[in-house]
């Protein structure tokens, strides 16, 4: 489900370490700290703020910003700002553990096929075709009806579909180091495969994968939002950006900031995890 990442280093050792003693480029510590910002605003920014993020108010709808609402309030008269900070811990903690699992499942799937051959790679290949050949989206939403709306539900649909990215590309990327002069001098030395595999083969393999990941919570958060904005992700009145932006859409013209605050954030957060992916793929090329 994550876009496709770009090609690293050949992975023998000694370049993996020459990479970790180069200093992070311009753009991953950017991201950075875009994240830190991110993490701050949603740890702190409801904390400081003396509003309940549910709680409606009918008499105070639509209100434009002031020194009581920052942001205003929504249709529903709730401090809008808050909603936006409560967002932040419901988008990126959904969208890192919707990531995370998959990236979990799919190296260590991949890696065994990738290393083992055989049996393993039919079978991890054949359950990849079978994942693939229905439509992404649809499946997603198929699982999502399913299993009923929420932010567990998400999770799960997306593990059970979005494992098979990193499958093929770490069986891939296994593949070629296997053949590789460093794993064969192990060999040599009478390590077990499996010890082979996990201390001299997947830490020369995961750096592209981490790529993989980044790239994969940006496509994350957005598919969440997505759903939201349909209705079949994060439920009200749970504040969720995509959702944000849907109950801000009939307001679009004399409401602006209700539809593309929440917009904005979802961009700069884009941006942020991007410009990490992109700055580590240089950094381990360079």
């Amino acid at each position: 489900m994550a876009p496709a990442a770009a090609a690293v280093s050949t992975g023998a050792p000694g370049e993996l370490q020459r990479a970790a003693r180069k200093p992070l480029p311009a753009k991953v510590k950017t991201g950075i700290g875009i994240l830190c910002v991110y993490v701050v605003l949603g740890v702190l920014g409801p904390m400081l703020l003396p509003f309940d993020p549910d709680k409606t108010d009918i008499l105070s709808r639509l209100q434009a910003p002031s020194a009581a609402h920052w942001l205003g309030t929504d249709q529903l008269g709730r401090d809008f700002l808050i909603r936006l900070l409560i967002a932040i811990r419901v988008d990126l903690p959904v969208a890192f553990l919707a990531a995370f699992f998959p990236m979990v499942i799919g190296t260590a799937v991949g890696a065994v096929a990738g290393y083992f051959g055989r049996l393993p790679d039919m079978i991890v290949s054949r359950a990849a075709d079978l994942v693939q050949a229905f439509p992404v989206y649809v499946f997603l939403l198929v699982l999502v009806f399913a299993l009923g709306s929420g932010a567990t539900s998400f999770i799960v649909a997306a593990t059970a579909i979005a494992w098979v990215g990193y499958a093929r590309l770490t069986r891939g990327e296994v593949l070629r180091l296997r053949s590789l002069e460093f794993i064969a001098a192990a060999r040599v030395t009478g390590l077990p495969e499996m010890n082979i595999l996990v201390t001299h083969v997947m830490p020369n393999a995961l750096p592209q994968t981490l790529i993989y990941f980044m790239s994969d919570i940006v496509l994350m958060v957005l598919v969440l939002s997505s759903l939201s904005f349909l209705g079949v992700g994060i439920q009200p009145p749970t504040a969720e950006w995509g959702r944000m932006i849907a109950e801000g859409q009939p307001f679009l013209h004399s409401h602006w900031r209700l539809a593309v605050m929440p917009g904005l954030m979802l961009m700069v957060f884009g941006i942020a995890l991007s410009l990490i992916a992109d700055g580590l793929d240089d950094w381990y090329r360079s």
